[in-house]
């Protein structure tokens, strides 16, 4: 990609960026960031200031991000059963995003990250599990 790459004078690529966000419309603090970000050769790391953006975005306004993952899709009853007994761990204002993936590997069961909170309920977390305490036992 051609902003990550180093032989690009820094100075140039800022001024590039930051009349292509002229031309865009974009707000000034954003040109102001992406002209920052190629001064100091750290525009490889849009990816991870975009989504702390995101993160510091989405708590200020009382968002909840949970991202559940299953062996297979969940039906419509068990969406609604999971997400009622998720809306419990919320305090007041808070407002829940789910977000849902499959995963086959996990074999059955689930795991869900709220917040800061891990909980894996996964049979292949137990299978391994039982596996290391066989194992380390024998």
């Amino acid at each position: 990609m051609a902003v990550t790459n180093p032989i690009i004078n820094k100075k140039l690529m800022s001024n590039t960026l930051k009349e292509t966000a002229d031309k865009l419309k974009m707000a000034p603090a954003t040109a102001n960031l992406l002209g920052l970000l190629a001064d100091n050769g750290r525009l490889k790391n849009l990816d991870t200031v975009i989504n702390a953006y995101k993160t510091i975005m989405a708590a200020h306004r009382g968002e909840v991000v949970c991202e559940v993952v299953t062996a297979k899709p969940l039906d419509s009853s068990q969406s609604k059963q999971l997400e009622s007994a998720l809306r419990s761990f919320l305090k007041g204002n808070q407002q829940l995003k789910i977000t849902s993936r499959v995963d086959p590997s996990i074999i059955g069961g689930l795991i869900v990250s709220i917040g800061d909170k891990y909980v894996d309920m996964s049979i292949a977390s137990k299978v391994k599990l039982y596996t290391d305490v066989i194992t380390s036992s024998a």
